[in-house]
């Protein structure tokens, strides 16, 4: 059941991922600029989150089984258009057909854990399905940049759209529906201000997670879905070859630390050290790594002959911006098994809205701040500067709300 479900969610990040690789030619072919490319990659996101509220209930109600069979037929119809348009309109159409088809790949096996996992077991499973998004990602980046020359960046996507069909055998295979599975009920009286959409926008605990999930995790995904790409060609002077190096070596240490986050987070959660508070503690090492990396921007050489390469610090962004994937599991907890599936892709919404914002909003500030007569490289540093601010709130906010949960 897991493997089934991961493979889904495998190619909905290699999905989400491989526009930063074939961005080259879609801007040579296309001519697209840096806003365009940002609307392109963010169409994707904004139709993954166009659907998460009435996801929620018929995860709740259908179970996940018949909705991710349904939502993946959509996907296949997302990738065979992207593969036949020829205009950058018909490319956007596509991408959000994309983003509608997979926008229950993870949230399906999410509410199906709450349902039939314990909770250390739960934060387990949920770090390894990142760890899977995490290997969809690596192979959008160097294997999709080998085949290119063989296949076109149309024959990459209707290769997607064959992989796509794969899954959905294999979950109508092999996932229990519903009313086959053992479910957990709920063991605790539940709140009546958490019944229906309404009271989980409300609750305290959900509102406090929103500024972090919004800018923090979506900015995150939406460096790492686009914009770490062009960083490394327009600023730092890779060529494609060198920047999808540079991806798979940043996507590949995101493999293994949601691979280690498994294994770590029940022995954490065992000795007190819950999500909310490994986010408190770990976030401001995602300030600092974004920070250095604006301010380094480029390879740096350092005293005694060292070389630091600009992918290396930007790998020091992700892994200390993981902390905030501990944020969707502890919403899915705060909340009754049987509210799980609405409180998982409420929340969802919340990221996926923001990385539609922050990419396309990165791009609008790229292209502003060289339209007010900065080089691009000023541009790029001024635009994550910007995001830079928007990310310490987002965090003065969370911590705020944590503490006066504490109190």
């Amino acid at each position: 059941m897991f493997a089934s479900f991961a493979a889904a969610y495998f190619i909905s990040a290699a999905l989400r991922t491989v526009t930063a690789t074939v961005a080259p030619l879609l801007t040579q072919e296309f001519a697209l600029q840096a806003r365009d490319l940002g609307l392109l990659s963010g169409g994707y996101f904004l139709g993954f989150a166009a659907l998460q509220i009435p996801l929620g209930n018929w995860l709740d109600r259908f179970g996940p089984k018949r909705v991710i069979v349904v939502m993946l037929a959509i996907a296949v119809l997302g990738c065979v258009s992207f593969a036949m348009a020829h205009s950058f309109y018909g490319l956007l159409l596509a991408r959000v057909l994309c983003g509608l088809g997979v926008s229950v790949c993870l949230m399906a096996p999410l509410t199906a854990y709450r349902r039939w996992f314990n909770p250390d077991i739960q934060l387990r499973t949920n770090s390894w399905m990142l760890m899977t998004g995490s290997l969809g990602m690596l192979c959008a980046t160097l294997p999709v940049q080998a085949a290119l020359p063989h296949l076109g960046w149309r024959g990459i996507f209707v290769v997607i759209a064959g992989l796509v069909m794969v899954c959905m055998v294999l979950i109508a295979t092999l996932v229990p529906t519903w009313s086959e599975a053992n479910q957990h009920k709920p063991s605790q009286q539940v709140d009546v201000r958490k019944q229906g959409n309404l009271g989980i926008w409300r609750d305290p605990n959900f509102v406090r997670m929103v500024p972090i999930g919004f800018v923090i995790y979506g900015g995150m995904i939406a460096i790492q879905t686009l914009w770490a790409g062009p960083w490394m060609t327009k600023v730092a002077g890779y060529t494609a070859v060198q920047a999808a190096g540079g991806l798979f070596a940043i996507n590949l240490a995101m493999l293994f630390n949601y691979l280690i986050w498994g294994w770590l987070n029940p022995k954490l959660a065992a000795r007190g050290w819950d999500a909310v508070r490994l986010i408190r503690v770990g976030l401001p090492f995602s300030l600092l790594a974004l920070a250095l990396a604006i301010g380094v921007a480029t390879d740096a050489s350092l005293p005694l002959g060292l070389h630091i390469p600009i992918w290396l610090i930007w790998i020091f962004y992700f892994l200390a911006t993981s902390f905030v994937s501990l944020a969707q599991p502890a919403v899915g907890m705060a909340f009754p098994s049987h509210m799980a599936g609405r409180a998982l892709t409420a929340y969802n919404l919340v990221i996926f809205m923001g990385v539609f914002v922050m990419q396309w909003g990165i791009g609008l500030s790229i292209d502003l701040f060289v339209w007010l007569g900065l080089e691009t490289v000023r541009a790029y540093q001024a635009a994550l500067g910007v995001f830079w601010i928007g990310s310490a709130l987002s965090y003065a906010h969370f911590w705020h709300g944590s503490q006066a949960a504490k109190g």
